[in-house]
This record gives structure tokens, sequence and C-alpha cells, in this order.
């Protein structure tokens, strides 16, 4: 059975991924950094030692690099590398700073963005980090850093991906990027993506 490893879940399970991992063909593996949303293993995104080499076939991350100093990065994406077998990819989502930075252009910085099931999310919670979390004492919600789709892409190459493709969610002011570790041809990894994303 392929295994998936999801990086930074926090409380999230299985459940709550997206469609191509949700499957009975699928197994989760629940890793973050906070051992009391009880995950499978404990540990961060540069340091996932506990996780053998090459032994996930997928790595998913949602909201996650954004966390990182920008030099933290590239270590993250090695480690994610390092995991994956041969043939594995990864999913990774995180906030859109170009979009974004249009409602800071607009003058809205405190005006919700969008209404997320934690409550309303201003242009300020998405380039800082959820304001009401980091309030309350979670200082792992905060954001280190950030992407335009061009800046997530070539990051993703530089670490040593060999394919990677992926597109904005403007009004999710959200980035989507599927990598590979192995390389294959640019029409092959377009069509790649939007299986995985289960895109028409």
């Amino acid at each position: 059975m392929p295994a998936f490893l999801h990086v930074g879940c926090g409380r999230a399970t299985k459940s709550s991924v997206i469609d191509h991992f949700r499957g009975a063909e699928w197994r989760e593996i629940r890793l973050d950094i906070d051992a009391t949303v009880r995950p499978d293993i404990v540990g961060t995104m540069t340091d996932m030692s506990a996780v053998p080499t090459e032994s996930v076939d997928a790595v998913y991350s949602s909201h996650n690099i954004e966390h990182l100093y920008a030099h933290e990065v590239e270590v993250a994406l090695k480690e994610f590398l390092r995991v994956l077998t041969p043939n594995g990819f990864a999913v990774i989502t995180c906030p859109d700073l170009q979009a974004t930075c249009r409602l800071v252009a607009e003058g809205r910085l405190l005006t919700p963005a969008y209404v997320s099931p934690a409550g309303p999310i201003s242009a300020l919670d998405i380039i800082y980090g959820f304001r009401p979390a980091i309030r309350g004492g979670n200082h792992f919600m905060a954001h280190r850093c950030g992407f335009t789709l061009e800046v997530l892409l070539s990051t993703l190459k530089a670490a040593g991906f060999g394919s990677a493709g992926g597109f904005s969610h403007p009004a999710a002011f959200a980035l989507w990027a599927v990598c590979r570790k192995d390389r294959i041809r640019d029409e092959d990894m377009e069509q790649f993506t939007r299986s995985v994303l289960t895109l028409s």
C-alpha cells in the first residue's frame, strides 16, 4: 500500500486532504512539531530523521513552508526529497503573496479576505500568520517567508526536484504545486499535476 507523509498535519487527518489521497489505497503517516495533536511522528520539516530515507510515495504539505525562515525552506525541501521513493512526489500549498499584496495595495490590509473555519482571515493574517492563534500562544503559526507561483516553482527545482508544476488560486489566496523527485517531460508534468489536483 502506498504511503503519504502528511507534514505539519495539525489536527487534520486523511479525510481533510485533497481527493487524490483520500482513497483506501493510500496509507497516511501524520507528522507534526506539536505533540498535542497526536501525530504518528513528532518532528519538524527541517529534521524528519525519524522518517526513513525513500520510505514514502508522497508528501503532502498544506500551509507549512511559510512558517519557516527563508533559509530553512531548502533544508525542508531536501528532507521531502530524502524521504520520497525514487518516483515519489510532493504536493505543497501555501499563501499566494502576489494575490494577497493586491489587497494591501487596495488598502484592504485588515479587511477579511475570506472566512475560514477558524474565523475571518485578512491580508495581514495571510502575510504574517493567523493573529488569534499567535495571540493565544501558538507561535508556530507565525509566517516567516512567502512565495509567488514563479518563486515557489523555482525554489522546488533549485532544491533538487526533477519536475514541478502548479497554479495560483487567487480566490483562496493560495498557491498549489506538485513536484516529482524524477524528471519527466513538461507536458507529462502538466498532466500529472492536473490529475493529482483533480483539475479538468
